[in-house]
């Protein structure tokens, strides 16, 4: 690699470094999620925006970069591409993964609030016009 590519191989080290603690962000996010803790979620989001804008910034300012045409020839270029490139395919499977996890987290806490009214009201369980179960709280007292 030439030196007047260092700008750029420089932009390329930054970009890998992002996504390097991006992928750890997402493992964390996935270890929260396991673990239902809020307040580790509410933080590990507010990080996650705040990288997802700089590796925005950073892919800008390559894509901007005048020597990229020129770069894009050189083998040291396709290899860091192809790093970030699969760096990127992990991110993307691990979020695909949490986002599996948050689905099911969803569904059970829902099953589970079926069962809570159901076992709550028994003759009383019904359903809104969405389909979620509701306990029908009018007693036979009520006169219309």
């Amino acid at each position: 690699m030439n030196s007047q590519f260092e700008p750029l191989s420089s932009l390329l080290q930054q970009q890998q470094t992002q996504l390097d603690a991006l992928l750890l962000l997402l493992r964390q996010e996935l270890a929260a999620l396991a673990a239902r803790d809020i307040d580790s979620l509410n933080a590990n989001t507010v990080q996650k925006q705040t990288l997802l804008a700089e590796i925005q910034a950073t892919d800008s300012r390559i894509a901007a970069n005048e020597l990229l045409q020129t770069a894009r020839e050189q083998p040291w270029f396709t290899q860091q591409v192809a790093t970030l490139e699969h760096l990127l395919a992990d991110c993307k499977q691990q979020n695909d993964v949490n986002q599996l996890t948050l689905e099911q987290s969803q569904l059970t806490l829902q099953r589970l609030k079926t069962e809570l009214l159901s076992a709550r009201g028994k003759s009383g369980l019904t359903y809104t016009n969405k389909g979620k179960p509701t306990v029908d709280n009018m007693g036979k007292g009520i006169k219309a």
